[in-house]
């Protein structure tokens, strides 16, 4: 690994970067100026073309526009609404009631769209308001709403758990999915703990308690919309269908619920369609980019040297690992998820296999790590999305902020160091993995 390559690729990733390029162009161009070093001209920019194409030659792709198109008719279909009244119903009552309501309406949604910033949008516009009329801080509203939002990127469907298992070289993709429902769910129960404490601390009101009649018509009303996720992975762990095929059939079944409900009329259809256009040529240009950008660290062996100088520090899986999670840390901070895991995926992934960690819980590890990084400024998409939702600025918003950030520290350390909370599920269904931190 010649010094000279490797300055090219960070020095220009970061300048690129720093003067507002849009992070897919600072990936395709610094991995193109990298290469160009080592390779003629032309030969750096056919390969270039040729990887960014390739890269995009995969039948597993086609699931994400799929799921992207499911999250938008959720979005525009009633079902945001219908998941906060079963809700308030299941955890409304509670001490500082809300708050709860606004953690588990955004961790159903989240799961049922796969999107962070799709639960941030609509779950934050509902709760909101509720939240500021009953007395909550609207700061702290919003900074539950924005760390909330992004279990829905562990607890499947989730699109960047099929982007790891392109960039992983093939990790079963229902195992990833089984794998993200515990890790998910404890991120949810840790940020409702510390909700409760500062619920307890600042004497934030208890919601009204539901009626029988009520309450069994709440759960009702949002049955059509929770048997999406049993539908989904059901299918997929059944082996009825892949996750490429359920995406298909996360859209005609959204489709149909959205219609039935009366909330999407087939006029607006046009509208959701190129709105998901327009998402899904961001992602699969993020896509294509990295992918180019990792063969080109593949070429000049970086993976190899950064398993090899990891390894010379320590051989011990749980010091790797807290090495690996400071680095994924900062990462998250200036990198979008999807590049994140496209480029650093296979330069950790070889390190914690060899030292006998799965696979399967290494995703899971790494896309929690990467969630945290949603929730920072400069480039959290999740955090300008709830304060844009709150009409608040960011400054606000990092001190309510600041101990549900370390709820998810906290959880992502639980995560990393106790396989079997990813593994377990998996295992049960057949998927088996292990860990030498078993």
């Amino acid at each position: 690994m010649a010094l000279l390559e490797v300055l090219t690729l960070v020095l220009s990733f970061v300048a690129l970067l720093a003067l507002g390029m849009p992070i897919a162009y600072c990936i395709g161009l610094s991995a193109t100026l990298t290469l160009l070093i080592s390779v003629p001209t032309l030969a750096a920019f056919t390969t270039m073309a040729q990887r960014l194409a390739t890269g995009l030659d995969s039948f597993t792709l086609l699931a994400i526009p799929f799921f992207i198109l499911a999250g938008q008719l959720m979005n525009r279909g009633g079902i945001a609404r219908r998941l906060v009244d079963f809700a308030k119903v299941l955890v409304g009552a509670l001490p500082g009631g809300l708050a709860f309501v606004n953690i588990v309406a955004s961790m159903l949604f989240g799961a049922i769209s796969g999107s962070a910033v799709a639960a941030a949008s609509a779950i934050g516009g509902f709760m909101g308001p509720r939240m500021e009329r009953e007395g909550y801080d609207k700061s702290y509203g919003a900074a539950v709403n924005i760390t909330a939002s992004t279990t829905g990127l562990i607890i499947p469907p989730s699109n960047i758990l099929i982007v790891y298992s392109l960039a992983s070289g093939g990790v079963s993709i229902a195992a990833l999915f089984l794998a993200g429902y515990v890790p998910g769910l404890l991120v949810g129960l840790v940020l409702m703990l510390v909700a409760g404490v500062i619920a307890h601390k600042n004497k934030y009101p208890r919601g009204e308690r539901a009626g029988l009649s009520d309450a069994a018509k709440k759960f009702f009303q949002a049955v059509p919309s929770l048997l999406l996720l049993v539908v989904v992975i059901g299918g997929i762990v059944g082996g009825i269908f892949t996750a490429t095929e359920a995406s298909a059939v996360a859209v005609l079944y959204t489709l149909i619920l959205a219609l039935a409900y009366r909330e999407v009329k087939v006029g607006e259809l046009g509208d959701i369609l190129l709105e998901t256009v327009a998402t899904t040529s961001i992602v699969l240009l993020l896509v294509g980019t990295s992918i180019g950008l990792s063969w080109v660290m593949a070429y000049e062996n970086i993976p190899q040297n950064v398993s090899a100088a990891l390894l010379s520090i320590s051989n011990d899986i749980i010091v790797v690992l807290l090495i690996i999670n400071l680095i994924l840390l900062v990462v998250g901070i200036f990198m979008d998820m999807t590049p994140a895991v496209l480029i650093f995926t296979p330069i950790f992934l070889p390190v914690v296999t060899e030292l006998g960690m799965d696979p399967v819980h290494f995703g899971i590890v790494m896309v929690l790590n990467l969630c945290i990084g949603l929730c920072t400024p400069p480039v959290g998409s999740v955090l300008f999305v709830g304060c844009g939702v709150a009409g608040l600025k960011i400054q606000q918003v990092l001190r309510p902020l600041l101990p549900l950030f370390l709820a998810l520290i906290a959880a992502l350390m639980l995560v990393t160091y106790i396989p079997q909370l990813s593994l377990w599920l998996p295992q049960q269904f057949g998927f088996l993995g292990g860990s030498s931190l078993d």
